[in-house]
């Protein structure tokens, strides 16, 4: 590790032109036929169901470039960035970012997956039909609920579904005074925000002395307004709450629903369930617990679990196996209807399917088990940086992640976690997950050292942030004024704040330029 330290690390820095500033006009990486004459006739006026109104005027200004030229981009911009293929990457979201086996993506990118049509007949569909149910049945012993839906495109809209499953339940009740959904502080804030745009009020509740959600808060604030309780366990700061089904009975009790959050679910797979728990409903990350790629905020897939009370209220359509086919079921009135597009993102399942069944329920529970040694003995060490305090220390159920803090050094030196942050890329490390807002931990920072990694990527990652704390305590100008080796030194976080200092679109740079 001292040897690697001592290595300068250096991005490639290209100064790598947007593609739109890239190319000649008429230049061409593929000439795209015409349709011929018996594809017009079978398709006919594809214009004429499009009102007027809304079709272009002009045709879009797209980049004119040859391929050797897109290739030389797209690889040069690859070359700029940091990436779990390549760098350590330790805890950029919870699970996020251990190692999917690549056969997955291969497999994942057979014609015979590619080539498919949301609205083929299901008579031509029988084999993903069939891997959609059979890891729905896998999902189902996992979390001993009884019906799953892959529909929703990622965890918050996970979360969202079943939010608009409890507001579903109550309204076919008659129910119609409960507007309230309990969540925690250190849940992912999603599932204070998903009720929230499902029309809920939102309660949450804050830690008691020991990181857990505060027991006797959530008895005063439960009532007969309570829809039900939205809630992650482990916690972002990596605490299981072991007393969970005293919660869930309490909002039971009240006649409110509970949701399990599971996107943290990498340290309790073959250990802990939400049927034990009491849950009515969960949702698990695919795209991050079974080792399908996260692919910058997607693909992904948040699969939502119900018991069989809440079943007939999933979103359509559900496959069903009668012993003989597979087919789509659409014909459920008291279903809350789509939450997205067709049936979801089914490459993030198939990988998922594939990696379930590579591991068998014995990996699966040697996953967990890694995940949560891999933690524990990262703890350890981490404990012995001077700088690092580890909040709610006596909390003894820390699984899969712990959320630190940088506090102690900060007070001592000035360098905070921002500044952390951007001194380790000059490692070529990727750079931690924080926190979520508001810091309720100060200099926060979140390390998840997932089964993929091993004894070796833990200890190279703690040598890093060894050597950043020391720095900070002898030489804190080169932390504050970091990265010094990366493709752009500094950004200017100012211009964050000022509308006119940027555009979320090309046309909208143009014209923005125009006015200057």
């Amino acid at each position: 590790m001292k040897r690697r330290l001592k290595e300068r690390y250096q991005a490639v820095a290209w100064q790598e032109p947007i593609i739109l500033e890239l190319g000649s006009p008429g230049e061409r990486g593929v000439l795209v036929p015409e349709a011929g004459e018996e594809i017009e006739r079978v398709a006919g006026d594809v214009l004429a169901s499009i009102p007027a109104e809304v079709r272009r005027k002009d045709v879009p200004r797209l980049p004119e470039l040859a391929q050797p030229h897109v290739l030389r981009h797209y690889l040069r911009l690859s070359q700029m960035c940091l990436g779990t293929d390549l760098n350590l990457d330790i805890s950029q979201g919870t699970c996020t970012m251990k190692y999917s086996p690549k056969v997955n993506e291969q497999m994942a990118a057979l014609p015979e997956m590619t080539e498919l049509h949301p609205y083929q007949d299901d008579d031509t569909v029988q084999g993903i039909l069939e891997i959609m149910y059979r890891f729905e049945r896998i999902l189902k012993e996992i979390s001993g609920l009884d019906r799953f839906t892959f529909q929703p495109g990622g965890g918050a809209q996970g979360i969202y579904t079943n939010a608009c499953l409890i507001r579903a339940h109550h309204e076919s009740r008659g129910d119609k005074q409960r507007n309230e959904i309990i969540t925690t502080i250190f849940s992912h804030p999603a599932d204070a925000a998903c009720p929230a745009t499902a029309g809920f009020k939102v309660i949450t509740l804050m830690p008691d002395e020991n990181g857990y959600p505060d027991l006797e808060a959530l008895k005063a604030v439960v009532s007969e307004r309570t829809a039900g309780m939205m809630i992650t366990n482990p916690e972002d700061t990596g605490i299981f709450n072991p007393r969970i089904r005293e919660y869930v009975d309490r909002v039971h009790d009240a006649g409110g629903l509970c949701s399990y959050d599971q996107a943290n679910a990498n340290g309790i797979l073959g250990v802990a369930r939400a049927r034990e728990a009491g849950f009515d409903m969960c949702h698990f990350n695919l795209h991050k617990t079974f080792s399908s790629p996260h692919g910058c905020a997607g693909p992904a897939s948040g699969a939502v679990g119900v018991t069989a009370e809440l079943a007939r209220f999933l979103p359509v359509p559900v496959v069903e196996y009668d012993g003989k086919r597979y087919r789509l079921a659409y014909d459920r009135p008291d279903s809350i209807g789509r939450v997205r597009g067709f049936l979801g993102n089914i490459p993030v399942v198939l990988r998922s399917y594939a990696w379930s069944m590579s591991m068998g329920p014995e990996g699966l529970r040697m996953a967990t088990d890694i995940s949560v040694l891999n933690n524990n003995y990262m703890a350890r060490k981490m404990a012995a940086i001077p700088g690092v305090a580890i909040p709610y220390p006596r909390a003894s159920h820390r699984l899969d992640q712990i959320r630190y803090s940088w506090e102690p050094l900060r007070q001592a030196t000035g360098v905070g976690t921002h500044d952390v942050r951007r001194r380790m890329v000059d490692f070529g490390l990727q750079s931690y997950f924080e926190s979520h807002h508001p810091f309720v931990v100060p200099e926060p920072f979140t390390l998840e050292p997932c089964e993929s990694y091993s004894k070796d990527d833990i200890d190279e990652y703690v040598e890093v942030l060894r050597h950043i704390a020391e720095e900070a305590y002898t030489n804190p100008e080169i932390v504050l004024t970091a990265p010094h080796r990366s493709t752009i030194s500094r950004i200017d976080e100012s211009a964050l704040d000022d509308p006119e200092r940027w555009a979320m679109t090309w046309r909208a740079y143009l014209k923005k330029r125009k006015k200057r």
